[in-house]
């Protein structure tokens, strides 16, 4: 292997990584103008805490451990990250139908440091309204163990790179359809949700629902953040969580950084 051979592949990594810190800073910056924004995705899972979860104590309580909290906060992060997530290549059409795609495909930026500088600015937003959340919900009651909700709020970032990077290759695939992006999300937004069990717990559901919960990986990643949450960061269900929230940014990437180098052709 000559001398520049050897040369070439650390510089070609160099280059990579500078790219991807180029596309984030770049990506990066509207939240930090409007930082309001990230707060306004927390409306919903607010809603959710303040009006279902007190519904949820007074009817599953028992069922559920008692701590009803620390069952269900845990699942609205998930919520959370799933809703912010999946709308973020809305963000892309807008680049698309704009011509600011176009320009950044012709730029010496690599294609594929353009999709994973956006996937990984996902992680950002996840945990500023994570952390959001848990602060308000510690006056009422939550009492997460540390090191858990730690291990959680990493374990949602990964998951929010695969789910976002997903979302801008739907939204490269239906450039010429934007409206086909919004149907597809809603589509398959709602039934991931529901057949995780964040707001129910499966058990007593149907067979066929919970054999459909089986293949959610987001099933796995709310089990997991509710047992960290209650001091079990060693448990099975912790171990599942990382796998399938990995597995989900593996997929989502590979899948993301395809779409991005055909979006040309």
């Amino acid at each position: 292997m000559s001398a520049a051979t050897l040369t070439t592949a650390p510089r070609t990594r160099r280059n990579l990584l500078r790219d991807i810190r180029i596309v984030l800073v770049r990506e990066l910056a509207p939240v930090a103008r409007d930082p309001f924004s990230v707060l306004f995705g927390l409306v919903q899972p607010l809603v959710f805490l303040g009006l279902f979860g007190p519904l949820l104590a007074g009817s599953a309580g028992e069922a559920l451990g008692g701590d009803v909290w620390l069952w269900f906060v845990p699942a609205v992060l998930a919520m959370t990250t799933l809703f912010g997530t999946s709308v973020t290549g809305s963000n892309l059409q807008l680049d698309i139908s704009s011509g600011v795609h176009e320009r950044m495909l012709v730029t010496p930026l690599s294609r594929s440091a353009q999709l994973v500088g956006r996937a990984l600015k996902e992680m950002v937003p996840i945990v500023a309204q994570s952390v959001v959340v848990l602060l308000v919900m510690l006056p009422f009651g939550l009492r997460p163990d540390p090191l858990g909700a730690a291990l959680t709020l990493a374990q949602l970032a990964v998951l929010g790179v695969g789910v976002g990077s997903l979302s801008y290759a739907l939204a490269l695939a239906v450039r010429k359809q934007e409206w086909m992006f919004w149907m597809v999300q809603q589509t398959v937004l709602f039934p991931v949700m529901l057949l995780s069990g964040m707001l129910l717990p499966l058990e007593n559901g149907p067979a066929w629902m919970r054999a459909a919960s089986a293949v959610n990986p987001l099933r796995y990643v709310v089990d997991s953040g509710r047992a960290a949450f209650a001091g079990d960061v060693a448990s099975a269900a912790v171990g599942w969580g990382w796998l399938a929230a990995l597995a989900t940014a593996a997929v989502g990437l590979a899948v993301g950084v395809r779409s991005m180098l055909r979006s040309a052709d």
